[in-house]
């Protein structure tokens, strides 16, 4: 069985119809998504409806599935629970972080290579979810600018993202977003194929060596390059529809929902294959 694609824009995005439910847990199946995945960055299943089962199954065909640390589901523990509502996840009080640019992953010593996610329930109002391709946006910049960028290394971290939701945190707060490790990455990751991308998002707290507001001004820069309309695919989602994205080159958010939204995602992630470099 093999899958029909139709790219959703010039930059980012191509959509996968024809198949649903245990349709999709089949090696050839598995095998054009990931080589799909490669080309566009987000493959987007309308109406797949899949189950937690053949969600599971299927991740499994597409590389190794990470375990959730914590707040997986007693059923499935390789199955996430996305939603602001803590009595659907354990993690509802960080979610709001998600509503800002992100890479999932960079303060691993190897990021996550892609995502699924599946819409169990969804917002009536907000609640989109957003890509944007940093492969894409790196080959657009000026020739001297990414000689400059290749020489920069900049710090992730967890803080950096936690303080755009909480600007006035507690000492408490501050102590366990400190006990996430740090991480001092490129600015641009060469990927042993050779293909660039922006290392940028929520996360970016300082690139080392410059002054704070140099460096501050610079990387917002590249992320409002980065995220311009060009480069970005917006995902209205539907009940039942499946979204894969390559994480190490695609930014995403979701747009803000309310708490009170009965919105429910289940997520499954691939482990990464490649350290940045």
């Amino acid at each position: 069985m093999s899958i029909t694609v139709t790219p959703v824009s010039p930059a980012v995005g191509a959509e996968v119809v024809g198949l649903s439910g245990h349709q999709l847990v089949d090696r050839q199946v598995a095998a054009d998504s990931l080589a799909a995945l490669d080309t566009y960055g987000v493959l987007i299943y309308r109406d797949a409806n899949i189950g937690d089962d053949d969600l599971v199954a299927f991740s499994r065909l597409l590389g190794d599935v990470v375990v959730a640390p914590m707040g997986g589901l007693a059923s499935h523990p390789e199955i996430s629970p996305v939603s602001l509502d803590p009595a659907k996840s354990d993690l509802a009080n960080y979610r709001r972080s998600t509503f800002f640019w992100h890479i999932d992953g960079v303060n691993d010593d190897v990021p996550q290579k892609a995502s699924l996610l599946t819409a169990r329930q969804v917002a009536d109002e907000g609640g989109e979810t957003e890509f944007a391709n940093t492969y894409t946006a790196y080959d657009a910049l000026p020739d001297d600018e990414k000689e400059y960028l290749a020489t920069l290394r900049v710090v992730h971290s967890f803080a950096a993202s936690q303080i755009l939701v909480h600007p006035h945190p507690s000492d408490k707060e501050r102590a366990a977003w400190n006990r996430v490790p740090s991480r001092e990455h490129p600015l641009i990751w060469t990927r042993r194929s050779g293909r660039k991308s922006l290392l940028i998002g929520a996360t970016t707290d300082h690139v080392v060596g410059l002054p704070a507001r140099e460096s501050r001004a610079l990387l917002d820069k590249l992320l409002a390059w980065s995220t311009q309309e060009s480069f970005v695919l917006r995902h209205d989602w539907r009940r039942g529809d499946l979204v894969i994205w390559d994480n190490t080159g695609m930014l995403h958010r979701a747009l803000p929902y309310q708490p009170t939204a009965p919105r429910l995602m289940h997520r499954t992630t691939l482990a990464g294959i490649e350290a940045i470099a």
